[in-house]
């Protein structure tokens, strides 16, 4: 696997990368996931790969915002199909219409790096391509730590954004300081994307879950909700944490949920908490809740 921000990247590089990442758990099926790869870039435009693979080794080094790439986009919707496995069950999408066009935070639970992935797969299936085509990821550090997760991370919008010394590891830690800066530039160009009225997608317990069950919706995520007509729109998912285990290098075809909770106008939440940023989250993180089993729950099992 490349994870180098110096290795070399290409079309056969790119292609073999993609294979060995998911032929790891099915050897059989390379040929035919090497097919669909090959497939997915001759559809592609002329320099789509090179520009593919000058972002790849690209280690997204700033504060700010990465646009999505169209060939990585292709791809990721051309081997879906293989991974995603049995057909994963979508509910609530009536809901999408409420939001059709308007600024949107989505507050999802978060089991598994591949979230974010099944999230926009889905959003599109449902039909709900109003809310996919704009889809923008707050992501920390580590999604840009390798070219796997790079790659990952370029079918949609992404804005970089630290992690508190609790919750990071490894590459990600900082000092309190550089997070408070950075964490207010994040911010600035999360209100500036919503104000293109697009729609952010937000994992707030800050990192994923071990057990599955859901941690405290950080306070601090409250400040992406403070846009004059900003809504809010709950999901709740089950089976990515098999999908795509946390001590895992492989993914492995599993069922999946995704259900749809009802629109949420941010100004409502603001009006009735005031500067309660704790207690607006914990509303936000029992609305996901009601969307999950008990088992899911966690610290929010009262919901």
């Amino acid at each position: 696997m490349i994870k180098t921000a110096t290795t070399t990247c290409g079309r056969e590089p790119l292609v073999d990368t993609i294979v060995r990442f998911l032929a790891r758990e099915r050897a059989g099926d390379s040929q035919e996931i090497r097919k669909c790869v090959e497939c997915a870039i001759d559809d592609s435009e002329p320099g789509a790969v090179d520009a593919l693979s000058a972002r790849l080794l690209v280690a997204g080094g700033d504060w700010t915002y990465y646009p999505p790439d169209p060939l990585a986009r292709r791809i990721h919707h051309a081997l879906a199909p293989r991974v995603l496995q049995p057909e994963p069950v979508v509910e609530g999408d009536h809901h999408f219409e409420l939001v059709r066009g308007k600024p949107l935070v989505v507050f999802v639970n978060h089991l598994s790096y591949s979230d974010a992935n099944v999230v926009e797969v889905l959003l599109r299936r449902a039909g709900a391509s109003c809310v996919a085509d704009r889809l923008t990821a707050i992501a920390g550090p580590k999604v840009y730590s390798n070219i796997t997760r790079r790659f990952s991370s370029l079918c949609f919008g992404t804005i970089k954004v630290p992690q508190s010394s609790e919750r990071s590891s490894e590459e990600a830690v900082m000092n309190p300081r550089d997070v408070a800066r950075a964490a207010r530039r994040a911010i600035e160009i999360a209100h500036e994307r919503l104000s293109l009225d697009e729609a952010l997608l937000i994992f707030a317990e800050g990192s994923r879950s071990r057990t599955a069950q859901m941690q405290r919706f950080l306070s601090g995520t409250s400040r992406y909700l403070e846009g004059p007509a900003t809504w809010i729109l709950p999901i709740g998912i089950t089976g990515t944490e098999k999908l795509f285990p946390i001590d895992g290098a492989g993914l492995h075809p599993v069922p999946i949920t995704m259900t749809i909770g009802r629109p949420i106008a941010a100004r409502d939440l603001r009006e009735c908490f005031r500067k309660d940023r704790q207690s607006m989250m914990d509303h936000i993180g029992r609305a996901v809740a009601q969307l999950l089993p008990i088992e899911y729950r966690g610290v929010y099992a009262d919901a």
